[in-house]
């Protein structure tokens, strides 16, 4: 018996050969209507690419993704999750446009959040709060394309959600590993990378409160600003390490690990073992900082669950765009110490 071809399901299902081939090859959006007739006909005369057409039966989606920092690893990884995560999705085809920003200008993060958000359906980011990020969430809002904020939340009224960490939870647990494993008391340092990340200044704040309740016979110095450069991170503690024998604690709360670990490289073993390091990342250089036993603990974001419920957060509000709530979705973070890293 002949295999039907497109032309006989173009037939039998009463539409253009080019609206088959439209459905077959991914190109104009066809209606749903049309797509669901056409998919019951192929399968009733058993059409040879009934795959794809069943395929282009489910909802497709444009999702954009504004990323920091192209040149560090961590984004790098993160960004590969989420694609992945996309292409997981079996209720959904996701193209992800995953667009990385070197310049951490809100001028620059404007233009391209603005830019990305004219051929998505969602857009999700992370960046430093500022009311510039605010007017262009507010302006693709108007256009029906919610902006969720991702790892770090916006103040933005009009901002569609939040996916990420409980940030007082992780800023109070960094506190708490501190206090239980350094040995003698002395000075503890947090580091942040910016006052505008919303994220590193929660967990500033949570990790002075316990180190107030819990520990106050330890001397926490005011937070030193690094702006999540390496080289500044290794500068300023090599002068923190020069100048203050009883430096017993270092909060990264911020990304600027390797320079941290870099200072640390250069102390004999001793000095390396009395000073404690906590992060709040997990990139190849806290992996290796961490199996060194350089870092004490890092208090890290999921890899494999956060991109999950960002892109399912992003799909409900396309669902929902004119729904008033914001959505909030905390994950819990992971814990990893050098007995427990996976290398």
């Amino acid at each position: 018996m002949k295999r039907p071809t497109i032309a006989d399901l173009a037939q039998a299902a009463g539409v253009s050969m080019s609206t088959v081939n439209r459905l077959l090859h991914g190109g104009a959006t066809v209606r749903s209507e049309t797509v669901e007739h056409v998919v019951e006909t192929a399968e009733r005369i058993g059409f040879y690419g009934l795959g794809t057409l069943r395929e282009r039966r489910k909802p497709h989606r444009n999702l954009g993704f504004l990323m920091q920092r192209s040149h560090r690893p961590l984004y790098q990884l993160w960004a590969a999750q989420i694609v992945a995560a996309a292409a997981r999705r079996t209720d959904t085809v996701i193209k992800a446009n995953v667009l990385f920003e070197d310049d951490l200008a809100p001028e620059a993060v404007a233009t391209n959040l603005l830019s990305l958000g004219k051929d998505s359906d969602a857009v999700a980011v992370i960046t430093a709060d500022h009311p510039l990020v605010s007017q262009v969430i507010d302006e693709l809002r108007a256009t029906r394309v919610p902006v969720v904020a991702y790892i770090t939340d916006l103040s933005a009224a009009r901002r569609g959600g939040f996916v990420g960490t409980d940030n007082w939870k992780g800023g109070r647990t960094a506190a708490w590993f501190i206090r239980q494993t350094v040995r003698e008391r002395g000075k503890v340092f947090p580091l942040i990378g910016s006052h505008r990340y919303q994220c590193q200044n929660i967990s500033d704040a949570s990790f002075r409160s316990y180190m107030r309740e819990h520990a106050p016979d330890f001397d926490v110095s005011d937070t030193l600003l690094v702006h999540e450069d390496p080289g500044k991170a290794h500068e300023v503690i090599q002068k923190l390490i020069d100048e203050n024998p009883d430096l017993m604690g270092i909060f990264v709360n911020d990304g600027a690990t390797s320079g941290v670990l870099g200072a640390m490289r250069e102390l004999s073993p001793e000095r390396q073992r009395k000073i404690r390091i906590v992060c709040r990342d997990l990139g190849p250089e806290t992996r290796k900082g961490l199996s060194e036993g350089l870092i004490t603990a890092s208090i890290c974001h999921p890899f494999d669950k956060m991109p999950q419920e960002l892109i399912d957060v992003m799909l409900r509000l396309v669902e929902c765009p004119d729904t008033p709530s914001i959505e909030q979705r905390l994950v819990p973070f992971e814990i990893l110490t050098p007995e427990s890293i996976w290398t």
